[in-house]
């Protein structure tokens, strides 16, 4: 069998204009997975609430973080690919969105062209949540049936623990650790604790209980909130970070319904009241800076931080194209080449 990888992310619009920036949202939020309503309120709250009057107002949130390569999350994904394939040069490595372009199928087809009937494919999440992990992964596979039915496929599990993972964001952290700093508040995307429910296979464990993420249960293999605990705690003891000097929030809430808590807006707001004048930030639900990082947390939340009365605000940056971050995925395919992944 030829072997090949693709690497899989969220996407982005193709620019900046309006235009680009309506597709790109309706191919989003018309994923079952993410606005999980029935498909007529779907549609409905899409089209009548969302399509027009987003779309400009994110445009200009992207315009704020465009570069002249293009979208960050895409040049950097792209930059990750050229990377590994230094590492692998007998080994096809294309990448894929989930939505925009390059996409899923785009991937797909470029490596079934090179011959490759046996797929590794690494969704650029390391927690598992409908809206992101599930659905990269479901559509790789709906892909491959459609252009390849005969193709071996294999995902890469969620890496949230990871000891090599914990070790190259340790890697990115410790330089800012060296710094004169107050607090250090993870940052990690939200999402509808209705997610959460219907991502725990017992239908009984989470958010059923106030400490729910603290007890092992089998269901946080599909846990979004246990997945970001154990990140967080993982990191801060490999870096030395004390109990009391680090904070967790969820940003990115949209839409009325409970969101999982408590929010970064509000914690940025509240921090310098509780002491914290210089901030440490950091977003580990990304490898790659995009609009979630660099516009609504370095640029907005920053602003929100210092109206409060903080001091000083600190990004520190997604692993992106870190040695660190590549010696990761390069481990990934070496394990899945030597049989260590179930297909």
């Amino acid at each position: 069998m030829s072997r090949g990888v693709l690497l899989l992310n969220l996407g982005s619009p193709d620019s900046t204009d309006p235009r680009d920036v309506r597709r790109y949202l309706r191919e989003f939020l018309s994923d079952d997975r993410v606005l999980d309503a029935p498909k007529l309120v779907q549609q409905a709250v899409l089209n009548l609430l969302i399509l027009p009057f987003r779309p400009k107002e994110s445009a200009h949130a992207y315009e704020q973080i465009w570069t002249d390569e293009g979208s960050p999350l895409i040049v950097s994904t792209y930059h990750q690919r050229d990377l590994l394939r230094e590492r692998f040069d007998d080994l096809p490595i294309e990448l894929g969105m989930r939505y925009g372009t390059p996409s899923t199928a785009d991937g797909i087809r470029r490596l079934v062209a090179q011959g490759v009937d046996d797929l590794f494919v690494i969704p650029l999440y390391p927690h598992y949540a409908m809206s992101s992990y599930e659905t990269a992964a479901a559509k790789a596979i709906e892909q491959v049936q459609q252009i390849s039915p005969t193709c071996q496929v294999t995902i890469q599990p969620p890496f949230f623990a990871d000891p090599d993972y914990i070790s190259a964001l340790r890697d990115v952290v410790l330089p800012y650790l060296e710094t004169d700093w107050d607090a250090l508040l993870f940052s990690y995307h939200g999402i509808p604790e209705r997610h959460v429910r219907k991502s725990d296979p017992s239908r009984a464990w989470c958010l059923q209980r106030p400490d729910c993420c603290d007890i092992t249960n089998a269901v946080q293999g599909t846990c979004y909130r246990a997945q970001v605990f154990a990140t967080t705690r993982a990191l801060c003891e490999a870096a030395g970070i004390p109990e009391d000097k680090w904070f967790l929030a969820f940003q990115s809430r949209l839409g009325r319904d409970p969101w999982l808590r408590p929010s970064t807006d509000d914690v940025l707001e509240e921090l310098p009241s509780r002491g914290v004048k210089k901030l440490l930030v950091i977003c580990p639900a990304f490898v790659s800076d995009c609009l979630e990082t660099l516009e609504e947390i370095d640029m907005r939340g920053r602003e929100d931080f210092i109206e409060a009365g903080g001091h000083e605000f600190t990004y520190i940056p997604c692993l992106n194209d870190s040695p660190g971050w590549i010696d990761v995925l390069a481990r990934m395919v070496d394990d899945w080449r030597a049989g260590a992944l179930a297909a």
